[in-house]
């Protein structure tokens, strides 16, 4: 009963992680400037990529080692089919919605559906340790599997926020970007639990995976997120919101691997 229970709260550590970073929202009071969503796009840019890099395409390629000489094949067919996914999303989905009677994805909207993507291989991956740590059975295993979900979840901080407050339009819908920020990391807890009962199965296609989100997620930062950092007012604003959200993200990712 107690693996059980160190199993699921792994998994669902992952989810609390990005709410929490979501959370943030509610330390703003006043209506957002366009400064502000400078800012925020510029932030969530640098997290994205430093995410894609350390996060995603490393693990894409040491996990492509038993292919030998090609080890580079699934990071870079991935990371294209990454992009060709966001593109897809973007002429499919819009027509869907307009038989609806909807209009098209707005740029925060595109965002959370980059940084959802990305989060499917991060479940998947707590997933298989978790389910590896059952078929070997020892503690030393659950605790392999937990520092995994303990890196992932705080990474999911900063991600949460660059989520979520690109949605804070009005201190009216900031409960609204809450949510939507917390729903982008729903599918990790998901995709951990598939992983679980999966992990021999799936675990083949893991750095395939990997690269698709890491491509994904760079095609967004660089069609729609970066775009959005220009300002004649504060031509530089965008770019050091990028730096800043990219070191805080590298930071992270290579402090929790080590």
């Amino acid at each position: 009963m107690h693996t059980t229970l160190i199993t699921l709260g792994g998994m669902f550590f992952l989810l609390f992680m990005t709410s929490l970073g979501a959370g943030t929202v509610f330390f703003f009071r006043a209506r957002p400037t366009p400064k502000f969503h400078i800012i925020c796009f510029g932030f969530a840019s640098g997290v994205m990529l430093a995410a894609s890099v350390w996060s995603l395409l490393i693990p894409a390629i040491e996990a492509s080692a038993p292919y030998g000489a090609f080890a580079f094949l699934p990071a870079s067919i991935g990371f294209l089919l990454g992009g060709f996914l966001i593109v897809l999303i973007d002429r499919s989905v819009p027509r869907l919605l307009s038989c609806m009677g909807e209009g098209r994805f707005d740029k925060p909207t595109k965002l959370f559906l980059a940084v959802t993507v990305h989060n499917i291989p991060e479940g998947l991956a707590v997933g298989f340790a978790f389910g590896a740590a059952a078929g070997v059975g020892d503690s030393a295993s659950y605790f392999t599997a937990l520092a995994l979900a303990f890196g992932i979840g705080v990474q999911n901080l900063p991600e949460g926020a660059a989520v979520t407050l690109p949605f804070y339009r009005t201190p009216q819908n900031r409960k609204r970007a809450f949510l939507l920020g917390s729903l982008s990391g729903a599918v990790e807890p998901v995709f951990a639990v598939l992983g679980y009962f999966l992990a021999e199965t799936l675990s083949a296609a893991q750095p395939w995976l990997l690269a698709l989100a890491a491509g994904a997620m760079v095609f967004t930062v660089a069609e729609y997120l970066i775009p959005d950092t220009k300002s004649s007012d504060s031509p530089r604003l965008g770019a050091w919101s990028l730096l800043f959200g990219f070191a805080l993200m590298m930071t992270l990712d290579v402090a929790l691997s080590l």
